[in-house]
Order: structure tokens, then sequence, then C-alpha cells
């Protein structure tokens, strides 16, 4: 992701926030559908080594901060998930393969979308059928948490200074964990994972140890 230019990248701002390309110019202003998914790789630092152990970066720490400065913050923002992937083992090779595989995954999925197309077909808005496309003042009666959730969130926006954007989207992404869960309610374990998830606590708990 990040060897694209810039100004590419912050291209996508508009439609992954509103789900439109808008085109102005000097009499007309078009707007085009563009909802799509993101799905974007990056190494940890330009020559690839950053979080690999017992391999140390050539040019040091400045090396991943330059290259992860080329996506910029409010773009960052945007991408609710974001998963370090460390380097495969040899070791890593030999293990079993994990319990609940691609069709199992696809089930609770498919589970989870249809749970969220009942909770939203009350609102009679055939563009809002996911957590995804609930707008921000629904979201108090359509993702509501628990108090320890809640306390927890609340907690987690100071530490790691959630912007608004930043705070509707962790909730969102909580309310899916939480029908993934086939859960009711939105509980504290769900806020966890979705705040694992986008990664914005652990940044910030990065940058004060450094």
């Amino acid at each position: 992701m990040p060897e694209f230019p810039p100004h590419v990248l912050d291209a996508l701002r508009q439609p992954i926030e509103s789900g439109e390309t808008i085109i102005a110019r000097v009499n007309h202003r078009i707007r085009y559908p563009s909802r799509f998914q993101l799905v974007a790789a990056m190494n940890p630092c330009r020559c690839g080594h950053a979080w690999t152990p017992g391999i140390t970066c050539k040019h040091g720490k400045r090396c991943e901060e330059n290259y992860r400065g080329r996506i910029s913050g409010p773009l960052w923002d945007r991408i609710d998930i974001q998963t370090p992937v460390a380097p495969v083992k040899a070791t890593d090779l030999a293990l079993p393969p994990a319990q609940e595989g691609s069709a199992e995954v696809a089930a609770r999925v498919a589970a989870a979308r249809s749970i969220q197309m009942k909770r939203y077909s009350i609102i009679g808005n055939e563009s809002i059928t996911t957590n995804a496309n609930c707008p921000a003042a629904l979201l108090d009666d359509f993702c509501a948490l628990s108090r320890e959730a809640l306390a927890m969130l609340e907690k987690a926006a100071d530490i790691a200074r959630l912007s608004a954007r930043g705070y509707h989207r962790t909730l969102r992404l909580a309310r899916t964990v939480a029908d993934l869960d086939a859960s009711s309610g939105v509980h504290a374990i769900h806020v966890a994972e979705a705040l694992s998830l986008r990664g914005e606590v652990a940044a910030a708990r990065r940058a004060e140890a450094a």
C-alpha cells in the first residue's frame, strides 16, 4: 500500500467514508456510486525486517516510521481492521489445521449478515443493510453497549485519543463481532476484540513506550 503516491491513497478517503466519488468542475458536480471493500497489504518497513525477531532493520526505527508515514492519519482512521502478520516459522508449517475451516466461517458470516438485514429492515431504507452502513445518529439505538463495554470503549478512546470517526467505527465493528458471536447485546469482550482489530490502543501504547 505505501508504494502508491500519498495523494493517490488519499483519494480513497471520500469513497470509503460515503460510498460515493464526487467529481467537481466549474459548472458541474457529479456523484458516482463507489462503495467497495478495501483489502490492502504492506511490509512493516521498506526493507521488510522491522518486526522480524532476531533481525534488526538496517535503517533503524526511522525506516518503519517513514514507510508508515506515507499513509495519512485520516486514511488509517478509515481502515477498520488492521492485522499484523508475523513471519511464518518452519515449525508452524507442521501444526494441525485450524478447527474452524472456511466453510464454517462463511456460515457464521452469512448468519451475521442475515441478523443485520433483519435489524435494519425496520428503518425502511434499502441502503442500510449492515452495521457498516448504519448512520452515526442511529448507533445508540442499534449498537447499544453494556455498561462494562461502554466503560471499556470510553477508556480506550482516552488512551488512543480516538477521533469521532474512530469511536463510531469501533462501535460498528463491536456490533459486528457480537453478531458473529450470535449475541443480542454488545459486551466488553466484543469491544475488546474490535479495539484489537483496529489496533489503535496498541499503537498508542507503543508510541508512549518509544
